[in-house]
């Protein structure tokens, strides 16, 4: 009977990480819970659109955050400005050129804790086929087969060709687009 309960109470450690790593998983976005907003200012006046019907798998192992792995397409034709004459520009060959480029990606097999719930995803972001490293700093909250990722980064448009002709003035519109992220993904069985 001691020998018993010995081996539950050395064994009870063991069960208890493997039903945690049992927590690494691939996650998939729940689009209709998640934003993804871009800040902009054209003649220092404030505005803001949505990238919807963002597509995005995390391969995240909390005892192992290192070794992540994210994977997002953001289909540009369908975002979101509020009125068609924006869209229509945004789409123009000046600034996204949607026609050649109808998707952005962000790609990231790294990423660094910064706190208890914050990382950093190394990846490589690309619009327009222009493609650079970039930090993408996030917090995450999961919530057994749910999780909340929130982020806020800031991109230079001009770096990805966004912005060509009239549109790389920057004293029209600053070369500086804040991103916020704040996305649900529910873990794939």
């Amino acid at each position: 009977m001691k020998r018993n309960k010995f081996t539950q109470a050395a064994l009870a450690p063991l069960l208890l990480a493997a039903s945690v790593s049992a927590q690494a998983a691939t996650w998939e976005i729940d689009p209709e819970d998640s934003t993804v907003i871009f800040k902009y200012s054209y003649s220092d006046t404030p505005y803001q659109g949505e990238f919807r019907n963002v597509q995005a798998t995390f391969e995240i192992d909390p005892l192992s955050p290192s070794e992540c792995k994210i994977d997002v397409t953001i289909p540009i034709e369908d975002l979101y400005v509020g009125d068609e004459e924006t869209k229509s520009y945004m789409f123009d060959i000046e600034l996204f050129d949607v026609d050649q480029f109808p998707t952005a990606t962000f790609v990231a097999d790294q990423c660094e804790v910064t706190g208890v719930d914050s990382f950093t995803a190394k990846g490589m972001l690309t619009i327009r086929d222009q493609t650079h490293p970039i930090d993408f700093p996030f917090d995450l909250d999961i919530d057994g087969m749910r999780f909340n990722l929130t982020s806020e980064v800031t991109v230079q448009r001009l770096d990805y060709g966004v912005g060509q002709g009239y549109f790389a003035n920057t004293s029209a519109i600053p070369n500086d687009i804040v991103i916020e992220v704040d996305v649900y993904a529910d873990m794939l069985q």
